[in-house]
């Protein structure tokens, strides 16, 4: 009787019917059921653990046929959920499989008198409830119950993921609303989405959520703070989430009242040892820390002369006896280097702080190192500290919100990527060590590691847009096994999410393969990083923002050539931090593959790649062709219309029309600043070439007032108009131009800059008629004209001829002067039925 109450009030507390947003609208949906005739319909568990009673009620509302009451009249067997010993005590004569490790499960069949047993047996509770998840995914994907003999265990034991949310309920790069863990400085009332999430988290193999930003964390130590924190850890707790914290070094003196975090002080140990006991006397199953020091302005042990290694080894020493683990990031620079210094690199920096402390964390330290040596770019060498630390823990940080990847506006798919990294051979003292051994902690032999992922879940379909969520699917499965292909793992997400029409699963699948690579053609290829607003939002073009500064995103681009020079013999040194056998690939131009040739060396435009072409002519073909690749990623969506959810179809339709025109705001921006740059013409003749387009500058204006973009690449000709004070009576402006092409139905694109605090209206019109209306309203970084906000708008079919005045009229709202940058005339697309 106690597990049936156990269920009815887990059912309760995570508040399935009566939230909004709910692990369904992810891949727990569970839509319909198979045959019951093939389907065992009564399940048991065989222990009251909470996650083995979790497994058994997830079960149950998988709509796939089980139930919790017995059906003595059905033959039709059951599933027995335990963990190995309760399994060995009820099922002898089953051999359990040999070195089935923590979180481990065993999926196998048996028949007892007559009738079929599935029985899922876990390695602890834990494993239980991820071999229930695995038996329903099984189904879902239309695999038989029976037979069955799969044996799963976690490759690595660290499978956080990490929310940057702030007390006040805002989430740093994040892209999906706000917190649902935080509002006003205090926990949230309604946790429901919390328990929701855990589900979520579950399902994937996902074991750990560290709740609060790395930034400004002291806050989150304050005791009403740590006991609201408490509420969310139970919440979460049925599911086998352990909750962390992100903490601030600081703290003993922000909070605590000391006059000193020196990390070697002993009021300072004695302040942490308190805190920690605090800690775990409300969570008792507290995960452990993360830490972000001396980085960003973030203060550090280096205020007193101590290393890393001294602050990770205090807090160690403070959260050892509860069987925590502190995780510290090596992302740790220095924001104020000096451009001009041609030796200065920040890519330098993770490995010469930490390579020199290996072996002095204590065993339960965790270095948390970013998958690349900058900061989550389109492309990244992987970081040499990996192969560095061989008596140190390491997991890997990687980020599923998007910040520097489209911020979930555009499609990025970014397990292909991370599986890259994963394979990665470090070839470390000349024999094969992949980044994935590493991090799993077999090819040094540590006791930990494994893999961290930036989620910034919010309260706005968890990460803002229905694609995003392959992501974090993605994600978990990779570090439960980072083997999986990332092909298959798309196919798992679509088949659970989308739909099990084999057509669209195969359609959206190769949209998912597509995404990465059609992304960095059109920001960043050949290893120059993103090319984004790095001062800013980190989302448009901008280029320069890179350059000339501090913070050491550099690309080195001149009149004569482009790339950094990490050489060993001529540049920063840095190339010579890898093994040997990958330092000599990167020492020389000849070597280095051609996605990170300017990543490692700065070379003449006129550079011939591996690839046959010119480094000018690359950047040009490469725009031009992730441009087509985001247009296709539409057409491609654009087939499936009928077959999938209306809502579905209509959101991710809208979203890719979006991201086609933003693709051709990256592409036109980097192009024509290479050329502007280089004086190299694009040999197709389509750098600074645009058949069709009418500038907006150009036109007969009515209130309108031309204005300069900046940074200039960022509109055509470096020019728009904006309406900032308009017609009195009406509050509006307009550009007109006479059409003097080919008469025809063409498809007519206004590009226009869609700013924040407003809704302007735009009206489209041919000789006085109305062609169309629209409102930009979307939300979008940057208060002036800029990359971050120029958006397309594209009227499809419409008659013209030579004579004809088309006329666009802006209507500001607020701060939104309705600004325009041009209109583009093209033969009407063919559209699909």
């Amino acid at each position: 009787m106690r597990w049936l109450l156990f269920l009815l009030a887990l059912l309760l507390v995570t508040g399935v019917s009566g939230f909004a947003q709910t692990a369904g609208q992810a891949w727990l949906g569970y839509p319909g059921s198979l045959d019951r005739s093939i389907m065992p319909v009564h399940v048991r568990s065989l222990g009251q653990a909470p996650l083995e009673l979790s497994a058994v009620q997830e079960l149950i509302r998988s709509n796939l046929g089980f139930t919790a009451q017995p059906n003595q009249s059905s033959n039709l067997g059951e599933v027995v959920l335990g963990t190995s010993p309760e399994v060995r005590g009820s099922f002898p004569q089953l051999h359990i499989p040999e070195g089935l490790s923590s979180e481990g499960y065993w999926l196998t069949h048996l028949t007892v008198h007559g009738s079929s047993v599935v029985v899922v047996d876990g390695a602890d509770d834990r494993g239980v409830l991820y071999g229930a998840f695995a038996l329903i995914g099984r189904l879902r994907q239309g695999e038989l119950i029976y037979p069955v003999d799969l044996v799963e265990q976690p490759a690595m034991p660290i499978r956080w993921v990490d929310e940057w949310d702030n007390a006040d309920g805002s989430i740093e790069r994040g892209y999906a609303g706000r917190s649902i863990f935080f509002e006003g400085g205090r926990v949230r009332e309604d946790l429901a989405p919390v328990a929701e999430y855990a589900r979520l988290l579950a399902s994937v193999g996902i074991n750990g959520c560290n709740v609060n930003n790395v930034n400004n964390a002291a806050a989150f130590l304050e005791p009403e703070m740590l006991q609201g924190i408490a509420r969310a850890a139970t919440i979460m707790r049925p599911w086998g989430v352990r909750l962390a914290l992100s903490v601030d070094i600081a703290s003993p003196q922000k909070i605590g009242g000391l006059a000193t975090y020196d990390p070697l002080d002993p009021a300072v140990k004695a302040w942490w040892t308190a805190k920690v006991s605090e800690v775990y006397a409300l969570i008792p199953d507290f995960a452990g820390f993360t830490v972000k020091a001396d980085s960003e302005g973030q203060p550090g042990p280096a205020s007193y002369g101590r290393t890393p290694a001294d602050a990770a080894n205090l807090l160690a020493a403070a959260i050892q006896q509860h069987g925590g683990v502190v995780l510290y990031r090596a992302f740790v620079y220095n924001h104020h280097l000096d451009w001009r210094d041609p030796k200065a690199d920040r890519a330098r920096a993770a490995y010469d702080i930490f390579h020199p402390l290996d072996g002095k964390f204590a065993p339960n330290v965790i270095v948390q190192t970013k998958e690349g040596p900058i900061d989550f770019q389109a492309r990244e060498p992987v970081s040499p500290l990996f192969a560095g630390l061989k008596e140190t823990s390491q997991a890997m940080e990687v980020q599923i919100t998007q910040e520097y990847t489209g911020q979930q506006r555009h499609l990025v798919y970014l397990a292909p990527m991370w599986k890259q990294v994963l394979d990665f051979d470090m070839r470390a003292g000349g024999a094969s060590t992949p980044v994935k051994k590493i991090i799993a902690g077999a090819a040094f032999h540590r006791p930990h590691g494994g893999m961290v992922g930036v989620a910034g879940v919010g309260r706005e379909a968890w990460l803002g847009s229905p694609l995003a969520m392959a992501n974090l699917y993605a994600f978990g499965r990779l570090a439960w096994n980072p083997d999986f292909a990332p092909e298959q793992i798309a196919k798992e997400w679509t088949h659970q999410t989308v739909s099990t029409d084999p057509q669209v699963v195969s359609t959206v699948v190769k949209m998912l393969m597509q995404s990465w690579p059609a992304y960095e053609h059109y920001t960043g290829p050949l290893g120059m990083q993103t090319l984004t607003d790095i001062t800013g939002s980190h989302y448009g073009p901008n280029i320069e923002s890179s350059e000339n500064n501090g913070w050491g995103q550099w690309h080195r681009a001149d009149h004569e050539g482009v790339g950094m020079d990490r050489s060993v013999a001529t540049g920063t040194g840095f190339a010579g931090q890898y093994p040997a056998e990958v330092a000599a690939m990167y020492e020389k131009v000849a070597t280095t593959p051609d996605d990170l040739l300017l990543f490692f060396h700065h070379v003449p435009y006129t550079y011939k790649l591996q690839a046959g072409k010119t480094v000018i002519q690359s950047i040009y073909d490469s725009h031009y062709q992730g441009a087509a690749e985001a247009a296709e990623l539409g057409a491609e969506w654009a087939t499936l219309k009928g077959r999938i959810d209306p809502a579905l179809f209509d959101d991710v339709r809208t979203r890719l029309e979006y991201q086609a025109g933003h693709a051709m705001v990256w592409r036109d921006a980097i192009v024509q600043y290479f050329l502007k740059l280089s004086g190299i013409a694009d040999e197709h003749g389509r750098a600074g070439h645009y058949p069709g387009r009418l500038e907006a500058e150009d036109a007969r204006l009515t209130g309108y007032k031309v204005i300069d973009v900046t940074p200039w690449e960022d509109a055509s000709g470096g020019k728009a108009v904006s309406c900032e004070g308009g017609d009195a009576s009406r509050r509006s402006c307009s550009a007109e131009w006479t059409y003097s092409g080919a008469a025809g139905r063409f498809d007519l694109a206004v590009q226009y800059f869609d700013l924040q605090g407003g809704a302007a209206k735009f009206s489209l019109l041919v000789n006085g008629n109305s062609v169309t209306v629209w409102t930009a309203d979307a939300v979008l970084p940057s208060r002036r004209p800029h990359g971050d906000n120029s958006t397309r708008f594209t009227a499809r079919d419409v008659t013209l001829k030579p004579g004809d005045v088309i006329r666009v009229e802006g209507m500001p709202d607020g701060s939104d002067p309705a600004a325009l940058d041009y209109i583009e005339v093209a033969h009407a697309a063919a559209q699909p039925d």
